[in-house]
């Protein structure tokens, strides 16, 4: 049984300035959700980290809170907390693959997400990896978001693009040439 199998789990990461992180959670299952809260507070405050706490309908709306956080608010990293559980029609699999597909797009794009969205067959499985005492996939995830930012800060400010943002240079209007101001 996976739940019975030691895994490795990474020091806590450190910094030397404030980090600040964007909780975006779906409220579906709300035991589960505040379960899986309770344990990404409290690893984002044993790093002394501050967070904001933003609720989403569903886990199909997370990843794109989180692209309308990047976009219009000053967070280092985000944790995307979430519950889907298998039902009786395909709709599980669309949920599943399409939120996880979208954080995953974000993260290649440079955002640092630690993507605690559970997809399990039952309730009792959300119950056990939601569980700050048993598997604490909360804390996991905003353990993963801080490894990220830690990382982020250590390899400093973004360059360029990774392929799926323009460069600035590419937002220039046809004739502007690169002395021309862009407003």
């Amino acid at each position: 049984m996976a739940g019975s199998e030691k895994h490795y789990i990474m020091p806590r990461a450190e910094f030397d300035k404030p980090v600040k992180l964007a909780i975006v959670m779906s409220p579906y299952y709300k035991d589960i959700a505040d379960n899986m809260l309770s344990g990404a507070v409290a690893e984002i405050e044993a790093c002394g980290g501050s967070y904001e706490v933003v609720e989403v309908p569903g886990a199909l709306e997370i990843p794109t809170a989180i692209g309308i956080a990047e976009r219009m608010s000053n967070f280092d990293g985000y944790v995307a907390l979430g519950c889907v559980i298998r039902g009786e029609t395909t709709h599980y699999e669309t949920v599943c693959n399409d939120s996880s597909r979208a954080i995953q797009l974000l993260g290649l794009q440079g955002l640092c997400i630690g993507n605690g969205i559970l997809t399990v067959e039952n309730r009792k499985q959300a119950e056990v990896r939601a569980d700050p005492a048993d598997q604490n996939k909360g804390g996991g995830a905003a353990a993963a978001a801080l490894h990220l930012v830690a990382l982020s800060r250590k390899w400093g400010a973004q360059r360029k693009g990774v392929g799926f943002v323009p460069d600035a240079e590419e937002y220039k209007l046809a004739g502007q040439s690169k002395d021309t101001p862009t407003a």
